[in-house]
């Protein structure tokens, strides 16, 4: 009994190596940019591109990021990205979720022309609307301010369409019990609805975060002085130098992903239900 059973075990470790190989590889190969950024961020620009290259980190962190922010000023950066993107994702989050909603629970004359013609919209490429809205906040005279690079893209088609996959699961019968006990349609959407979307909520709010946090077009458009930069912006203005100091754009690169990954860790639960709810129920 015993060998008849140990015998598949036997069979199959040569094929659980391989993989298990294959996937070490693999880990190696996707963390070892982010690796090398960080022993970047500690190295003088100098010795990042040298052969063969450090992989031990420096000592030059302090001095990159005193260089970083005498050149880009990159606490007033970080501050301009931080909130340009949490007041993005709260405004956005909230405008689709009330859409995803309309489209999902209440029936209304062209309502399925109306999605069909968002969904189209996804195709549209972002560049073709630039010039257009570039005039409309110079004609609104909004040009380098908070509100030119959050307002634009506010309702955004995909997080629609995203909640109202997850909105179509909620018993139409629930809201209707809501409403025979008196609730009027703002106080079920907050106290009823939002409530009950938070796996949803949560993984549009990383989408939508990680959008703007990483806008990087428009803001370059309507932004025009260094005070005003978001973090990609600030950060490509450092590649036009003539001596180019690698240091400080690998701290900054650095620096610009770890807003996304405490966003990230905070929401990870319910951002996995949200997906897994979504793609179940869509």
């Amino acid at each position: 009994m015993s060998t008849s059973t140990a015998n598949p075990q036997k069979k199959h470790l040569p094929k659980k190596i391989g993989l298990y190989s294959l996937l070490a590889v693999g880990v190696i190969i996707s963390i070892f940019p982010f690796y090398w950024m960080i022993i970047g961020a500690t190295n003088p620009s100098g010795e990042i591109f040298s052969i063969p290259p450090s992989l031990i980190p420096g000592t030059y962190l302090v001095e990159n990021f005193i260089n970083l922010n005498e050149s880009i000023g990159i606490l007033r950066v970080v501050f301009n990205s931080l909130f340009i993107a949490l007041s993005f994702t709260v405004l956005s989050l909230l405008i689709c979720s009330a859409a995803g909603y309309a489209f999902a629970k209440f029936t209304f004359k062209g309502r399925d022309v109306i999605f069909f013609v968002l969904l189209l919209s996804m195709m549209i490429p972002y560049h073709v609307t630039l010039i257009p809205l570039f005039r409309i906040f110079v004609e609104l005279n909004w040009l380098n301010t908070y509100q030119a690079v959050i307002l634009p893209q506010l309702a955004y088609p995909f997080a629609i369409f995203l909640m109202r996959q997850n909105m179509q699961a909620i018993p139409s019968t629930l809201l209707e019990a809501a409403r025979v006990d008196g609730a009027g349609e703002f106080r079920i959407f907050f106290k009823i609805v939002l409530p009950t979307m938070r796996p949803a909520l949560a993984a549009v709010a990383i989408f939508l975060f990680m959008f703007q946090w990483n806008n990087f077009i428009w803001p370059l458009v309507v932004l025009n002085s260094g005070e005003m930069y978001t973090l990609p912006v600030a950060l490509s203005s450092l590649i036009g130098l003539s001596d180019i100091d690698y240091g400080q754009i690998t701290l900054g690169a650095a620096i610009s992903v770890v807003p996304i990954m405490v966003f990230f860790l905070i929401l990870q639960k319910q951002f996995i239900a949200g997906i897994l709810g979504g793609s179940v129920k869509g």
